[in-house]
């Protein structure tokens, strides 16, 4: 039996109705959370048996692509037509992705499936949170957003774990092991199908607004280039010719965009009234700047603990545990506190800060730093993040009309996800620009060390690929873990000192989003959810003897 609105009170649901409809979202947002941490253990398996190692990164391009041009569309569309037609596309696009990923038989046909599938992931994260805006009020709304950090937080450890199990294994089931990183979401999604589908069930008004298309090929036009150059400008040269091509091509997209969205107004896919508001501009340029530096940090990590730490995919998975409880524990605690006292914007100021030290403090360590110390600094970094990250959607949420939550809320995703395409390209480049001169310099340092030269008489092998300070090939680094350890120890060295330059540029990076979050002016958080905000709207128009538009259940 579907869980109905209560007419008593419109708009207005119970906790045990609210947990339901979690239910089938959290398992939804699970999709999107799980694939993006599943695939990077299993990657080089599934390009090895596809015959694309040199090409996989399209797999990764693809879906980036759809996932980041969807996020905003999703947004509008649900604000048009309805949160749970839209939340079903997203499952029913991410499922067929899946599938048809799960059966591919060459690189390309998988970089074209990942696409599909991304067109889903697109909606599931930003779908969910405008869904939980409109069930619950800001006030109560960080302790159930405190449920999808949990998701997040589950995934970041179980989808190494699970993805190395799969790549590692021949077969499973009489399937080939590598196929079930896809075929693994099938029995997920189904169930957030029949549970968002029977459940979700709550009030919405069609807006009769046209669909602003022309902005999302602008969008596209704009976006495309510039998302394809990060991915894949550090392999032609970022001054080639076509990471030139791409750049004009996504500056004249984006401009084309800007003039779309203003001639469209209040249909504008995402509308540019809605930066007149400081919040929500403030709020999202922090998002994005947030993103680049967050992004040096996810990406460096796993780098510093797998090839310096030599820890497997899976190990520095559960390596990274205390981060995972950091968030969890700041999400949870600051939702609480959110709750009892109606106050938010502390909370990001002292995430910034702690996400800035976290990141200061990674740039300190070396190839010598136990684990536990790093780990130490991992919870840091949790903390500043769970602290941060749900606490501006809700003030994001907060500040704008009801009817605009599912493109604020998914402007809030859009921003953050491009932040980190950003910081992700420019953190590699920064990596590998500088790595391969440190490495020469410790191979310097240790030159005339007898115990190098000694290891290196027993090594004549790779002593004489060594030419002019280094010839490693840095594209593979499984070699290490073979390697004397006292020829490895300058490479690593190289690496960690590498590294911390990274983590020291997105500590700088991340002290602008420190700075601008001062500029949040806070607005007292309301105590009623979309829903109810909507019916009060309704009411109020029905006293001015104005003709409601037809309530439809979606």
């Amino acid at each position: 039996m579907s869980a109905p609105v209560s007419d008593a009170a419109p708009g207005q649901l119970s906790h045990r109705q609210i947990l339901t409809v979690l239910s089938g979202l959290m398992l939804g947002m699970l999709l999107a959370a799980l694939d993006q941490t599943i695939m990077a253990s299993a990657m080089k398996t599934i390009a090895d048996q596809l015959h694309g190692q040199t090409i996989q990164a399209w797999a990764t391009t693809a879906y980036l692509i759809t996932a980041t041009i969807s996020t905003p569309l999703y947004g509008k569309l649900s604000d048009i037509f309805g949160r749970k037609p839209m939340y079903l596309t997203a499952i029913t696009f991410f499922l067929v992705g899946s599938v048809l990923s799960g059966i591919s038989n060459s690189m390309y046909e998988l970089a074209a499936f990942r696409a599909v599938q991304g067109l889903g992931a697109g909606g599931l994260m930003s779908l969910a949170l405008a869904i939980i805006a409109d069930m619950v009020p800001p006030r109560e709304r960080s302790k159930y957003q405190g449920y999808f950090m949990a998701v997040w937080g589950l995934s970041s450890v179980a989808g190494p774990v699970v993805g190395g199990a799969f790549a590692g294994v021949g077969t499973f089931a009489g399937i080939t092991g590598w196929r079930w990183v896809f075929l693994l979401n099938v029995p997920i999604g189904i169930v957030a199908l029949i549970v968002v589908a029977r459940f979700l069930n709550v009030p919405h008004r069609r807006v009769a607004q046209r669909v602003d298309y022309w902005g999302a090929i602008a969008l596209t036009v704009g976006l495309v280039p510039l998302l394809i150059v990060a991915e894949q400008g550090r392999e032609w040269g970022w001054d080639s010719g076509r990471s030139l091509l791409m750049y004009a091509i996504g500056v004249i997209g984006l401009v084309a965009f800007v003039f779309v969205e203003k001639a469209m107004g209040d249909a504008a896919l995402l509308p540019l009234r809605l930066f007149r508001r400081q919040t929500f501009s403030l709020t999202n340029v922090v998002n994005f700047v947030m993103g680049v530096g967050m992004f040096g940090l996810m990406m460096s990590l796993p780098l510093y603990l797998q090839i310096v730490k030599g820890a497997s995919p899976t190990e520095s998975g559960l390596m990274t545990l205390p981060m995972t409880f950091g968030i969890l524990v700041a999400a949870t605690t600051s939702g609480r506190a959110i709750a009892k006292s109606g106050r938010y914007r502390k909370f990001p100021i002292f995430g910034l800060a702690a996400t800035v030290a976290a990141l200061f403090l990674f740039a300190q360590i070396t190839v010598d730093t136990p684990v536990w110390a790093t780990m130490l600094i991992m919870v840091l970094a949790g903390a500043g993040l769970g602290l941060c990250m749900q606490t501006l959607i809700l003030a994001i949420q907060n500040d704008v009309p009801v009817k605009d939550m599912g493109v604020a809320t998914s402007s809030a995703t859009f921003f953050r996800s491009i932040g980190g395409t950003v910081g992700t390209a420019v953190f590699l480049s920064i990596l590998f620009s500088v790595v391969g001169g440190r490495i020469s310099d410790a191979f310097a340092a240790v030159k005339n060390d007898p115990a190098f030269l000694s290891a290196l008489q027993s090594n004549p092998q790779f002593a004489h690929g060594m030419t002019g300070g280094t010839g490693i090939d840095l594209n593979n680094t499984s070699f290490l873990s073979t390697l004397d350890p006292t020829l490895a120890r300058p490479i690593l060295s190289g690496f960690a000192s590498s590294l911390d330059t990274v983590f020291l540029v997105g500590g700088c990076v991340t002290l602008v989003a420190f700075g601008l979050i001062w500029f949040l002016k806070e607005k007292p958080l309301s105590n009623k959810s979309g829903l109810q905000r909507a019916a009060d709207e309704r009411a109020a128009a029905e006293a001015t003897d104005a003709e409601p538009a037809p309530v439809a259940l979606h």
